[in-house]
Protein backbone atom coordinates (compact mmCIF):
# COMPACT_ATOMS: atom_id res chain seq x y z
CA UNK A 1 0.00 0.00 0.00
CA UNK A 2 1.13 3.63 -0.61
CA UNK A 3 1.65 6.14 1.78
CA UNK A 4 -0.80 8.25 -0.46
CA UNK A 5 -3.34 5.21 0.22
CA UNK A 6 -2.20 4.50 3.60
CA UNK A 7 -3.53 8.19 4.43
CA UNK A 8 -7.17 6.94 3.93
CA UNK A 9 -7.47 3.09 3.99
CA UNK A 10 -5.85 0.14 6.08
CA UNK A 11 -6.72 -2.75 6.46
CA UNK A 12 -8.99 -2.92 9.09
CA UNK A 13 -11.23 -1.02 7.20
CA UNK A 14 -10.85 -2.44 3.38
CA UNK A 15 -14.12 -4.97 3.75
CA UNK A 16 -13.48 -5.87 0.07
CA UNK A 17 -10.80 -6.36 -2.43
CA UNK A 18 -9.94 -4.48 -5.83
CA UNK A 19 -11.47 -6.56 -8.78
CA UNK A 20 -12.02 -6.27 -12.54
CA UNK A 21 -15.97 -5.40 -11.56
CA UNK A 22 -16.10 -3.07 -8.72
CA UNK A 23 -19.56 -2.19 -8.77
CA UNK A 24 -22.51 -4.68 -9.39
CA UNK A 25 -25.92 -4.95 -8.45
CA UNK A 26 -27.69 -8.03 -8.07
CA UNK A 27 -31.75 -8.11 -8.63
CA UNK A 28 -32.15 -4.70 -6.67
CA UNK A 29 -35.44 -4.04 -5.94
CA UNK A 30 -36.07 -0.97 -3.42
CA UNK A 31 -39.99 0.11 -2.19
CA UNK A 32 -40.10 3.57 -0.89
CA UNK A 33 -42.79 3.63 2.06
CA UNK A 34 -42.22 -0.10 2.92
CA UNK A 35 -40.66 1.06 6.09
CA UNK A 36 -43.86 2.47 8.07
CA UNK A 37 -42.89 5.94 7.32
CA UNK A 38 -46.49 6.45 5.24
CA UNK A 39 -47.68 9.56 6.58
CA UNK A 40 -51.78 8.42 5.62
CA UNK A 41 -53.25 5.06 4.81
CA UNK A 42 -53.84 6.99 1.19
CA UNK A 43 -50.72 6.17 0.62
CA UNK A 44 -48.81 4.00 -1.48
CA UNK A 45 -45.24 1.74 -1.19
CA UNK A 46 -43.74 3.36 -4.41
CA UNK A 47 -41.81 0.97 -6.07
CA UNK A 48 -38.50 2.80 -7.52
CA UNK A 49 -36.12 0.00 -8.51
CA UNK A 50 -37.50 -3.76 -9.93
CA UNK A 51 -35.17 -6.23 -9.97
CA UNK A 52 -32.47 -4.46 -11.23
CA UNK A 53 -28.79 -6.47 -12.27
CA UNK A 54 -25.67 -4.05 -13.55
CA UNK A 55 -22.23 -4.45 -13.80
CA UNK A 56 -19.79 -1.64 -14.08
CA UNK A 57 -16.06 -2.46 -14.72
CA UNK A 58 -12.90 -1.22 -13.47
CA UNK A 59 -11.91 1.85 -15.58
CA UNK A 60 -15.45 2.11 -17.46
CA UNK A 61 -17.86 4.97 -17.52
CA UNK A 62 -21.67 3.81 -16.95
CA UNK A 63 -24.57 6.37 -18.63
CA UNK A 64 -27.73 6.34 -16.89
CA UNK A 65 -30.42 7.89 -18.98
CA UNK A 66 -34.57 7.94 -18.57
CA UNK A 67 -37.00 10.09 -17.31
CA UNK A 68 -37.14 11.48 -14.05
CA UNK A 69 -38.86 8.72 -11.68
CA UNK A 70 -37.04 6.07 -13.50
CA UNK A 71 -35.00 5.01 -10.77
CA UNK A 72 -31.41 6.60 -11.77
CA UNK A 73 -31.05 8.37 -8.43
CA UNK A 74 -31.95 5.63 -6.32
CA UNK A 75 -29.25 3.48 -8.20
CA UNK A 76 -26.47 6.39 -7.20
CA UNK A 77 -27.85 6.38 -3.88
CA UNK A 78 -27.75 2.39 -3.61
CA UNK A 79 -24.11 2.45 -4.81
CA UNK A 80 -22.59 4.69 -2.81
CA UNK A 81 -24.30 3.61 0.38
CA UNK A 82 -26.61 6.42 1.36
CA UNK A 83 -29.65 3.92 1.41
CA UNK A 84 -30.03 0.11 1.31
CA UNK A 85 -32.48 -1.46 -1.01
CA UNK A 86 -35.67 -3.57 -0.58
CA UNK A 87 -33.77 -6.16 -2.12
CA UNK A 88 -31.33 -7.63 -3.83
CA UNK A 89 -27.55 -7.05 -3.30
CA UNK A 90 -25.02 -4.13 -4.07
CA UNK A 91 -21.52 -5.09 -4.30
CA UNK A 92 -18.27 -2.35 -4.30
CA UNK A 93 -15.20 -3.69 -4.68
CA UNK A 94 -15.89 -7.15 -3.24
CA UNK A 95 -17.89 -5.71 -0.30
CA UNK A 96 -22.04 -6.31 0.12
CA UNK A 97 -23.43 -2.64 1.18
CA UNK A 98 -26.54 -4.82 1.89
CA UNK A 99 -24.55 -6.70 4.64
CA UNK A 100 -22.90 -3.73 6.47
CA UNK A 101 -24.06 -1.71 9.64
CA UNK A 102 -24.65 1.92 9.10
CA UNK A 103 -21.17 2.68 10.48
CA UNK A 104 -19.59 0.48 8.04
CA UNK A 105 -21.03 1.59 5.13
CA UNK A 106 -20.29 5.14 5.81
CA UNK A 107 -16.21 4.17 6.11
CA UNK A 108 -16.72 2.84 2.92
CA UNK A 109 -18.04 5.42 1.34
CA UNK A 110 -15.81 7.49 3.22
CA UNK A 111 -12.66 5.93 2.05
CA UNK A 112 -13.62 4.23 -1.17
CA UNK A 113 -16.59 6.00 -3.24
CA UNK A 114 -16.62 9.60 -4.44
CA UNK A 115 -19.48 11.32 -5.34
CA UNK A 116 -20.11 14.38 -7.28
CA UNK A 117 -23.50 16.05 -6.57
CA UNK A 118 -26.06 17.99 -9.20
CA UNK A 119 -25.66 20.82 -6.99
CA UNK A 120 -22.47 20.80 -5.79
CA UNK A 121 -23.32 20.73 -1.80
CA UNK A 122 -20.12 22.56 -1.28
CA UNK A 123 -20.22 24.34 2.43
CA UNK A 124 -20.27 28.09 2.01
CA UNK A 125 -18.49 29.37 5.04
CA UNK A 126 -15.80 27.03 4.28
CA UNK A 127 -12.99 28.01 1.20
CA UNK A 128 -12.28 25.83 -1.94
CA UNK A 129 -9.22 24.28 -0.04
CA UNK A 130 -11.59 23.15 3.16
CA UNK A 131 -14.11 21.95 1.32
CA UNK A 132 -11.88 19.56 -0.78
CA UNK A 133 -9.94 18.68 1.98
CA UNK A 134 -13.44 17.68 4.67
CA UNK A 135 -13.28 14.36 3.80
CA UNK A 136 -9.96 13.54 4.91
CA UNK A 137 -10.57 15.42 7.97
CA UNK A 138 -12.96 12.96 8.62
CA UNK A 139 -10.57 10.00 7.98
CA UNK A 140 -8.31 11.03 10.23
CA UNK A 141 -5.56 12.57 7.69
CA UNK A 142 -3.77 14.82 9.52
CA UNK A 143 -3.85 18.90 8.97
CA UNK A 144 -1.08 19.46 7.26
CA UNK A 145 -1.36 16.38 4.25
CA UNK A 146 -4.81 17.34 4.19
CA UNK A 147 -4.05 21.04 2.84
CA UNK A 148 -1.32 19.36 0.87
CA UNK A 149 -3.75 17.13 -1.38
CA UNK A 150 -6.39 19.51 -1.24
CA UNK A 151 -4.21 21.94 -2.89
CA UNK A 152 -2.99 19.33 -5.56
CA UNK A 153 -6.49 18.27 -6.44
CA UNK A 154 -7.44 21.90 -7.35
CA UNK A 155 -4.46 22.30 -9.29
CA UNK A 156 -5.60 19.31 -11.38
CA UNK A 157 -8.83 20.96 -11.62
CA UNK A 158 -7.44 24.01 -13.40
CA UNK A 159 -8.62 26.35 -9.93
CA UNK A 160 -4.88 26.95 -8.29
CA UNK A 161 -5.66 30.15 -8.15
CA UNK A 162 -8.97 30.14 -6.70
CA UNK A 163 -8.08 27.94 -3.54
CA UNK A 164 -8.62 30.88 -0.49
CA UNK A 165 -12.10 31.66 -2.20
CA UNK A 166 -15.47 30.57 -0.89
CA UNK A 167 -18.17 29.08 -3.12
CA UNK A 168 -20.05 32.01 -3.23
CA UNK A 169 -17.02 33.85 -5.22
CA UNK A 170 -16.80 30.75 -7.62
CA UNK A 171 -18.93 30.74 -10.88
CA UNK A 172 -21.21 27.15 -11.49
CA UNK A 173 -18.61 25.72 -13.28
CA UNK A 174 -15.84 26.31 -10.64
CA UNK A 175 -18.38 25.17 -8.12
CA UNK A 176 -18.74 22.04 -9.82
CA UNK A 177 -14.56 21.39 -10.18
CA UNK A 178 -14.00 22.02 -6.41
CA UNK A 179 -16.99 19.16 -5.75
CA UNK A 180 -15.07 16.66 -8.01
CA UNK A 181 -11.98 17.20 -6.68
CA UNK A 182 -13.59 16.69 -3.03
CA UNK A 183 -14.92 13.08 -4.67
CA UNK A 184 -11.05 12.80 -5.57
CA UNK A 185 -9.77 13.41 -1.96
CA UNK A 186 -9.90 10.22 -0.77
CA UNK A 187 -8.27 8.19 -4.17
CA UNK A 188 -12.06 6.12 -4.54
CA UNK A 189 -12.09 3.27 -6.74
CA UNK A 190 -15.66 4.42 -7.48
CA UNK A 191 -17.55 7.78 -8.46
CA UNK A 192 -20.95 8.62 -8.76
CA UNK A 193 -22.20 11.72 -10.49
CA UNK A 194 -25.81 12.69 -10.62
CA UNK A 195 -25.95 15.22 -13.49
CA UNK A 196 -22.74 16.89 -13.12
CA UNK A 197 -23.26 19.21 -16.18
CA UNK A 198 -27.27 20.11 -15.48
CA UNK A 199 -26.75 23.39 -13.79
CA UNK A 200 -23.85 24.34 -16.57
CA UNK A 201 -23.84 26.38 -19.15
CA UNK A 202 -22.82 23.94 -22.61
CA UNK A 203 -19.39 25.13 -22.88
CA UNK A 204 -18.90 24.65 -19.24
CA UNK A 205 -20.11 21.56 -19.27
CA UNK A 206 -17.94 20.49 -22.01
CA UNK A 207 -15.09 21.24 -19.54
CA UNK A 208 -16.10 19.27 -16.88
CA UNK A 209 -17.24 15.91 -19.08
CA UNK A 210 -13.50 16.45 -20.27
CA UNK A 211 -12.01 16.55 -16.41
CA UNK A 212 -14.63 13.51 -15.54
CA UNK A 213 -13.82 11.49 -19.05
CA UNK A 214 -9.70 11.90 -17.69
CA UNK A 215 -10.95 10.75 -13.81
CA UNK A 216 -12.91 7.94 -14.95
CA UNK A 217 -10.52 6.04 -16.89
CA UNK A 218 -8.54 5.00 -13.46
CA UNK A 219 -12.11 4.17 -11.52
CA UNK A 220 -15.51 2.82 -12.15
CA UNK A 221 -18.16 5.55 -12.49
CA UNK A 222 -21.71 5.67 -12.77
CA UNK A 223 -23.15 9.12 -14.35
CA UNK A 224 -26.64 9.51 -14.25
CA UNK A 225 -28.19 12.16 -16.88
CA UNK A 226 -30.37 13.68 -19.00
CA UNK A 227 -28.10 15.41 -21.24
CA UNK A 228 -27.12 13.53 -24.43
CA UNK A 229 -23.65 14.91 -24.74
CA UNK A 230 -22.73 14.05 -21.40
CA UNK A 231 -24.10 10.25 -21.80
CA UNK A 232 -22.04 10.47 -24.73
CA UNK A 233 -18.70 10.06 -23.64
CA UNK A 234 -19.59 6.78 -21.19
CA UNK A 235 -18.66 3.93 -22.56
CA UNK A 236 -21.92 2.33 -22.25
CA UNK A 237 -25.51 3.91 -21.79
CA UNK A 238 -27.89 1.99 -19.56
CA UNK A 239 -31.47 2.93 -19.92
CA UNK A 240 -34.28 2.48 -17.06
CA UNK A 241 -38.01 3.13 -17.16
CA UNK A 242 -40.41 2.46 -14.27
CA UNK A 243 -37.31 0.90 -12.02
CA UNK A 244 -36.45 -1.40 -14.57
CA UNK A 245 -33.18 -1.67 -16.83
CA UNK A 246 -35.16 -1.70 -20.74
CA UNK A 247 -31.37 -1.71 -22.37
CA UNK A 248 -28.35 -2.09 -21.41
CA UNK A 249 -25.37 -0.99 -24.71
CA UNK A 250 -22.61 -2.91 -23.89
Amino acid sequence: MTTRNRAVRTAATRPGERGSTPVRLSSVTHRYGTDGGLRSRSERAVTALEEVSLAIGAGEIVGLEGPSGSGKSTILHAVAGLLVPTAGTVTVEGADLTALSDRERTRLRRERIGIVFQRFHLLPSLSARANVALPLVQAGVPKKRRRERATTLLERVGLDDRIGHLPGELSGGERQRVAIARALATDPDVIVADEPTGELDTATGRRVLELLTEIGRKRAMLVASHDAETLAVTDRAVELRDGRVVSDGR
